[in-house]
């Protein structure tokens, strides 16, 4: 497994990155409960330690930089930055890097330069030739001041003296430059303790009056410099010919070469990239900032930083060189849990490997603004972002978010009053009802094919065995629209970056495949040409009976498109078939709640019952997801095999939990919201006794019991998943403390049929 590549990262929710970047061992369980629960953050009593009059701890946001490969090493890096695209950039330049052998990087053994001042020298010559001549003597005393850093191979390597002009009344002053290694430290306080301690034995040698004592911020002998080749045949897309961007990013750079204008945009955007990992990694992103603008402008006039040129076989060649003087150890590693977390992931083993892998960082950022610049423009790199941002403003709720993004996008008008009208028409199209569910929906003139999610009240599990359920539809949706072709089938996903052609020969085709070939055998579909168009709003094995209103909604839209005229009870026969692919022994619960869209009462077996449940009123509820899939086919397996071990003990259990769908339904028409809750409450114990729950769905349950839910449990399969909570007070405690512990959360109204 590649540990730097991790595709789609970016479209999945929060917890869901974390548990992937677990997976990848770049976590260990302790970081991963951190994470999750929000814990690795800085708190205030830890900051009142740090700096001066605390009254509080201000909050960024944490990325991560993917695709990295530099010197053949693969990199995942931490990255802390407020500005949008930086790090969406960052890892598409380093994932095209990766394709021409990643970044190579050297760097010099960093040394700090610490600066003494002698002013009123009587003579500036003699006085550097005596501090030469001992040069020695108060290397020794510097060192003295700090052995364990000598021990540790560190320390005052050289010293160098200078004499510069002055316009005051003492003449020209005599500056002593004291070159450390501080090691892995970042070694600011070492090197003004080390001229502080000189300065005594410096002033006597020189003769004169020593000032000022305190290190230089533009560490050039600390430089790292970072190489990329790109073959133009990586760049060419987007419409723009490979030799076409390599030639424009050729002629941006010399633009910043020539003219400081240029070049200080031009630098920040470097910056963007080496600031971001300095903030993760506690580094004083400042200090780096200084020095890098003080070496732009080392030859008298500042200029670019990079150097970008093309080769003699026609790649695009790219340089940086840049003083980059990092720490690994120190204060903020041993007082910001953040930034530890941070460096336990970056995996660097010392200062100097840092460094190099900021230098990379560098050369990748320049690259990304530089190739958007020279096609579609910088602000078309933007513009989700800004879309994501308007949808934000015009308070777009999470179930809708990405829809309302998407065509917003589309509409090419990206402003909070167009975000309004859509989330209005958005609004139409899921609503609740069973005529949502059964009919087409329209979208942009063209007809939809539709499957509702749901959430599952009472009787997960014991459900399969024949025992009753409670049931009920959520304003989220699956949508699904067939496009002829002329031959094979296409299916396309937008949201999930899913593109492909189904391969009905495949050794082991996946389960969607095999599901699609059931389904046009049966529908006399063999053959025919097609691509698939799916819109998902609910999400991906979350417990919210996702697979069934897929399948739904694209047997709906065959139907339409076709002319096949299926009945509601067709299509559900069909869906159920596709089911039993997916998750090999489904009750039919899901298909049917997906196709018909209504609160129901339901058992499957040799006494069916389908009875649609009146309620006086919607149920106030909140969905929190733990981001973590859950696979309904390994759960509905292992109870399995745990009621084939033990039949007795497992029907009971069953039959406890048919018990609670019974009082529960009770509760449920006459709007009794305490009993609700606690039948609730009780089937998740059994659910938990059942080894169907997690961790996750643990905490969540109790975030939302805490928080005023009368009852909370999982939905679904459980393995990860959702959980429901029931919550008549306030909802919006409930998700709020949710979304706060790092999970998402959405604010429904169940059962407005």
């Amino acid at each position: 497994m590649e540990r730097s590549r991790i595709p789609r990262f970016y479209k999945m929710s929060v917890p869901e990155r974390v548990r992937t970047v677990r997976d990848r061992g770049l976590l260990d369980a302790r970081d991963y409960q951190n994470l999750q629960s929000g814990r690795h953050t800085l708190s205030v009593h830890l900051a009142d330690k740090m700096i001066e009059n605390v009254i509080g701890v201000m909050g960024l946001p944490v990325g991560l930089g993917l695709n990295f490969l530099i010197n053949d090493k693969e990199y995942v890096i931490p990255l802390v930055v407020e500005e949008p695209s930086i790090v969406a950039a960052l890892s598409s330049a380093a994932k095209l890097a990766r394709q021409a052998g990643g970044f190579e990087v050297i760097s010099q053994e960093p040394l700090l330069i610490g600066q003494v001042q002698i002013v009123d020298v009587p003579n500036p010559s003699r006085a550097k030739a005596a501090l030469l001549q001992r040069k020695h003597e108060i290397l020794n005393l510097a060192n003295s001041l700090h052995p364990k850093m000598i021990a540790r191979g560190g320390g005052a390597k050289d010293l160098e003296v200078f004499i510069h002009p002055s316009q005051g009344p003492g003449g020209d002053m005599v500056v002593v430059h004291l070159l450390v290694d501080t090691c892995d430290a970042m070694g600011a306080n070492l090197v003004n303790t080390m001229c502080e301690g000189v300065a005594s034995l410096v002033e006597n040698i020189a003769e004169g009056r020593v000032f000022l004592r305190i290190l230089s911020n533009l560490a050039d002998r600390a430089l790292v410099k970072a190489r990329v080749r790109i073959p133009t045949g990586l760049l060419t897309g987007k419409g723009f010919d490979g030799e076409q961007v390599r030639d424009g990013i050729i002629v941006a750079n010399d633009f910043a070469r020539i003219d400081p204008y240029r070049a200080a945009t031009h630098n920040k955007g470097i910056m963007n990239g080496i600031d971001a990992v300095a903030l993760a990694t506690g580094n004083d992103w400042r200090a780096i900032e200084a020095g890098a603008h003080a070496y732009a402008a080392r030859g008298g006039r500042y200029t670019s930083l990079t150097h970008w040129s093309k080769a003699e076989n026609g790649d695009l060649l790219g340089e940086l060189e840049i003083p980059i003087k990092v720490g690994t150890v120190g204060g903020p590693l041993q007082t910001n849990p953040t930034v530890a977390l941070n460096m336990r992931m970056l995996s660097v083993e010392n200062a100097r490997e840092l460094a190099e892998v900021m230098g990379a960082v560098g050369l990748a950022q320049t690259f990304s603004a530089l190739r958007a610049l020279v096609t579609e423009g910088i602000q078309q790199g933007h513009m989700t972002l800004h879309a994501r941002s308007v949808a934000t403003a015009a308070g777009v709720p999470a179930e809708h978010f990405d829809t309302v993004v998407e065509r917003l996008i589309a509409s090419g008008d990206i402003k909070i009053w167009k975000a309004e009208e859509i989330m209005r028409t958005v609004n139409e199209q899921t609503e609740p009802s069973v005529a949502s569910a059964r009919e087409t929906e329209v979208l942009e003139g063209e007809s939809l094919g539709a499957g509702h999610g749901k959430i599952i009240l009472l009787g997960e599990h014991s459900v399969v065995y024949g025992r009753r359920a409670i049931a009920a539809p959520i304003p989220l949706a699956i949508q699904a629209r067939i496009e002829d072709t002329r031959e094979g089938v296409e299916l396309i996903i937008p949201r999930w970056g899913v593109e492909q052609r189904l391969d009905f020969n495949a050794a082991r085709p996946p389960s969607f495949t095999r599901s699609m070939q059931r389904l046009l055998k049966s529908l006399d579909l063999d053959g025919r040409g097609m691509r698939i168009e799916i819109f998902p709003n609910v999400p991906r094995a979350m417990g919210l009976g996702g697979s069934a209103a897929l399948a739904v909604a694209v047997i709906r839209a065959m139907s339409l498109h076709f002319g096949l005229n299926l009945s509601d009870e067709t299509i559900n026969e069909l869906a159920f078939e596709c089911e039993k692919v997916a998750h090999g022994t489904p009750s039919g619960l899901d298909n049917t709640l997906a196709t018909y869209g209504q609160f129901m009462l339901y058992r499957t077996g040799e006494q069916p019952l389908r009875e649609v449940i009146e309620i006086q009123q919607p149920l106030p509820m909140v969905i929190g997801m733990s981001g973590i899939e859950s696979l309904t086919a390994r759960t509905v397996a292992r109870v399995r095999e745990a009621w084939k071990r033990n039949p007795g003990l497992y029907e009971r259990i069953f039959d406890e939990i048919d018990t609670l769908v019974g009082q529960g339904l009770q509760a449920l028409q006459t709007s009794d919201y305490e009993t609700l809750g606690e039948m609730m409450n009780v089937c998740q114990g059994l659910l938990n006794a059942m080894q169907v729950s997690s961790w996750e769905l643990e905490e969540l349950i109790q975030i939302a019991r805490n928080n005023g839910a009368t009852g909370a449990k999982l939905t679904g399969g459980g393995g990860g998943g959702s959980i429901i909570a029931l919550c008549p007070d306030d909802p919006g405690k409930v998700a709020r403390a949710i979304r706060e512990a790092g999970y998402h959360a959405l604010e429904v109204n169940v059962g407005c049929a």
